[in-house]
């Protein structure tokens, strides 16, 4: 029964690592994360939510990590049936009581010229710049495999 519970509390504490969320004024950051790649990979990706619980839009206009020479706000578009990623010039709104998801196929942070590899349980810092909101430091979970259901 020790063991039971024992095991049982290890999950709880788990999922309540994985699940993580952050609040900058009017806009709630939730669980950031990356999927690991392999030892190799020169490029990786950051998905996270932007919720503006304020009354003004604002935007997500930057973002940089130490993990990497730079972050890129991206998202992906259909052209000619063929999906393709692009860079976000101006940054992405995120409307008053609008939650922006950033997810694989959709907007992401590109992070280029990774200077160590994404390894499944590692933590990073990832600063996030907001027009009106100002920056907040972040902490980036990188998951194993293609894990992108919602925390």
């Amino acid at each position: 029964m020790k063991r039971f519970a024992a095991a049982l509390l290890g999950l709880c504490l788990s999922g309540l690592a994985a699940a993580h969320s952050f609040q900058l004024g009017a806009i709630h950051i939730g669980h950031p994360w990356s999927r690991a790649m392999p030892a190799a990979s020169q490029t990786g990706g950051v998905y996270l939510s932007l919720e503006n619980q304020g009354k003004a839009e604002d935007k997500l206009v930057s973002a940089s990590t130490p993990r990497a020479e730079r972050a890129e706000l991206h998202t992906h578009v259909n052209d000619n049936g063929v999906m393709r990623m692009r860079k976000v010039e101006g940054g992405v709104a995120v409307a008053p009581g609008q939650t922006v998801k950033f997810a694989p196929g959709s907007y992401h942070i590109m992070l280029m010229g990774l200077k160590q590899p994404l390894k499944a349980g590692d933590r990073f810092p990832l600063t996030l710049g907001f027009e009106k909101a100002g920056q907040v430091e972040v902490q980036v979970v990188v998951q194993d495999g293609a894990d992108d259901h919602a925390h």
